[in-house]
């Protein structure tokens, strides 16, 4: 346990990540702000990579999609890949960011294969049920169903009882909320082995960097972490939105396995991550928190230096705890 490691950036390295952030902001200002798109039109530009940093989703054929008979009851669909070239040393199940109503387990089969093959695991990625559509806790109630599955069924599907969690953004607040639930309704909190939080919210009615950040949007801005939010919890009062059960930051957080946290200073979700790990020390859980000078919302996914070297950092970190 540690207080943060704010990580020490080069020249070259905070000069490209400057570039990236002003690329980032000149093109969200061309486009119309999610918050003002109806989701649906969202994830169709998405699927087809229009306004986007990113071309249209890349397929692999090694990565495949299965239906797993729990939750609704047409089942859960899957994401599996497994790593090229050897047995799997543990299994990593993935949550998907996208503010709990956009993105999809199908949508990111390189991340997937990278996990996969850097830290030798069987990765398991969620197509959890979105918002407005299915509001929260449908997205949370399909995780738990997974991770139970998991617990159950891992070591006979892949060799290997093993396991770590972790996601980006709605992602990790949705990892963090499983394990949770692991911990508190079905008692199997021992079944993981840890935690990776990327860029994760934990504080569903705002902590004082994401209300203070206002309208700048590098990946994110307060009116569109405000539209999210009313998405997953319509209806639901500020007081409602401190509930332990849809944010983490106020639950009881003992016994949980070891947490690895990565922010950016630019995130407006900078402090969920600093008051997650103040709280998770004082309840003497080994967390690590990783903060990326210039560093904006997400980056891990991005294509640059500090993208790459913090996504080398959490591959490592699961590795070793698959190696312990």
């Amino acid at each position: 346990m540690s207080w943060p490691d704010l990580v020490e950036v080069s020249g070259p390295e905070a000069e490209e990540a400057a570039e990236l952030e002003r690329r980032v902001e000149a093109l969200r200002a061309e486009l119309p702000a999610l918050h003002e798109v109806p989701p649906p039109d969202s994830r169709r530009a998405r699927l087809e990579g229009r306004g986007e940093l990113f071309p249209p989703p890349t397929l692999l054929d090694r990565c495949t999609t299965e239906v797993l008979p729990v939750g609704p009851p047409e089942g859960l669909p899957v994401r599996l890949c497994l790593p090229a070239g050897g047995e799997p040393a543990g299994v990593y199940l993935y949550v998907h960011g996208g503010g709990w109503v956009l993105g999809g387990a199908d949508l990111q089969d390189p991340l997937l294969a990278r996990i996969a093959d850097r830290a030798r695991a069987a990765v398991v990625a969620v197509e959890y049920r979105l918002a407005p559509e299915h509001p929260l806790p449908a997205g949370a109630d399909d995780c738990e169903a997974v991770a139970q599955w998991l617990v159950e069924h891992a070591h006979r599907r892949f060799g290997t009882d093993r396991m770590v969690i972790g996601g980006e953004s709605a992602g990790a607040h949705l990892a963090l909320v499983t394990l949770l639930r692991m911990r508190d309704r079905l008692g199997l909190i021992d079944a993981f082995l840890g935690a990776n939080l990327e860029s994760g919210v934990f504080d569903l009615s705002l902590t004082p960097s994401a209300r203070a950040w206002g309208d700048r949007n590098l990946q994110l801005s307060t009116p569109m972490l405000r539209w999210f939010v009313d998405q997953c919890l319509p209806d639901v009062d500020e007081a409602g939105r401190r509930d332990p059960e849809v944010s983490p930051l106020y639950a009881d957080l003992f016994g949980l396995p070891p947490l690895l946290l990565t922010v950016g200073t630019l995130d407006p979700l900078l402090d969920d991550s600093l008051f997650l790990h103040s709280r998770l020390l004082a309840a003497e859980v080994d967390s690590t928190l990783d903060v990326w000078p210039g560093a904006i919302h997400d980056f891990p996914s991005l294509p640059h230096a500090l993208g790459r070297r913090a996504s080398d950092r959490i591959d490592t970190w699961i590795t070793h705890l698959f190696d312990r």
